[in-house]
């Protein structure tokens, strides 16, 4: 059946009017999206920058969690620019945010672990057990802080070993910090012979620890007799000196004390000598 001329151009100017409607319709849609995501970025990177700033007024505020919150406020502020330009153009935010829920509990289900990495690493970052340069002991991890970041932590151990330790395993432990109150008690342990004057060992000790300028004179250092044997007397040597002189202190004074020891005459008893019993002696004259 043949068209008309007049009902064929009829139909041509009306797709002409709705094509137009639906063009001038999502222009303005889409400059106004256009509009939307250049003030959301402009809008997202000023409050990074401002909480960041302001963050950072905060004492003892750490700068990675510095940089942890700002960004996620950074990445809120554009999620909910994107879903209000969806928006722009008819489609169902709410089932966009559903969806985003869904994946959102996916992920965190699939990452459990590295999660609970990341709040494990906020809690170091805020209440601070250990900083950089510390030196710690958590459970089976012993080491020097290099670096505490939100999934790991960097330990370097005192043979120079290298320890990349996941934040929760440091969290959910005792930790043992060093450093952090500035300053240890040291022991010194030597055993002399019960034949030797015990108060002269324990004044020869006293007079080493006055000598050394790296013990504190406050608390005082002390000598006294720690365990009594059938034929030795342990003398402890007990002071107090600054975390970062302990080891150098320590086996300084271990060497001084032996070489005062054989000064004085006070003699280091050596151990008694191994007797093999009679099935060691026939084995060896076999």
């Amino acid at each position: 059946m043949p068209i008309e001329p007049q009902t064929a151009l009829l139909s041509v100017q009306t797709a002409i009017a709705q094509l137009s409607t639906l063009i001038v319709s999502y222009s303005f849609s889409a400059i106004g999206a256009v509009i939307l995501l250049v003030v959301g970025y402009v809008v997202a990177g000023l409050l990074e920058r401002s909480i960041f700033a302001g963050l950072g007024h905060i004492h003892g505020f750490d700068q990675t969690l510095r940089h942890f919150f700002s960004k996620i406020v950074r990445y809120a502020v554009l999620i909910l620019v994107v879903i209000m330009v969806l928006g722009q153009f008819g489609v169902q935010t709410a089932s966009i945010i559903a969806a985003i829920g869904a994946i959102g509990l996916a992920i965190g289900l699939a990452l459990q672990g590295t999660l609970q990495n990341i709040a494990a690493g906020i809690m170091l970052l805020a209440l601070r057990p250990f900083r950089i340069g510390e030196s710690v002991e958590v459970g089976s991890i012993a080491g020097s802080i290099e670096e505490i970041g939100l999934f790991a932590t960097k330990l370097r151990t005192a043979d120079g070993v290298y320890i990349l330790a996941p934040n929760s395993t440091l969290w959910n432990q005792p930790v043992r910090n060093f450093s952090r109150n500035g300053v240890r008690r040291g022991d010194i342990t030597l055993s002399i012979g019960s034949w030797n004057d015990i108060d002269r060992a324990q004044k020869t000790l006293l007079a080493i620890a006055a000598a050394e300028r790296r013990i504190r004179r406050e608390p005082a250092p002390i000598a006294f007799v720690a365990t009594l044997g059938e034929s030795t007397v342990s003398i402890t040597l007990r002071y107090w000196t600054s975390s970062a002189d302990f080891f150098a202190t320590q086996t300084d004074l271990t060497k001084r004390a032996k070489q005062e020891f054989d000064q004085e005459g006070i003699s280091i008893p050596l151990p008694a000598p191994e007797i093999p019993d009679q099935d060691t002696r026939r084995q060896k004259s076999n």
